[in-house]
């Protein structure tokens, strides 16, 4: 499995910038294969890891399981 590490802050950042969402990319980035996605912070240490699925459609159930995820998260705040 491909590993791809990816500097988090940067990363949020360019999505904010861009206006697009991190399932829009990637969208962009599947190729078939599953590929490990590995979130760094500033001093290189793992904050989360993501496996990138092979097929648009588990792409798809894992975004809406996230949001759902997300969604109760943040009503704990309100």
């Amino acid at each position: 499995m491909q590993k791809i590490e990816i500097q988090a802050e940067q990363f949020f950042e360019l999505l904010r910038l861009k206006d697009t969402s991190m399932w829009a990319i990637f969208s962009q980035m599947m190729d078939g294969n599953e590929k490990e996605i590995i979130f760094l912070d500033n001093d290189h240490k793992i904050l989360f890891n993501y496996i990138l699925p092979s097929t648009p459609e588990k792409l798809e159930e894992d975004r809406i399981e996230f949001s759902k995820q997300f969604s109760e998260k943040l009503a704990h705040f309100n």
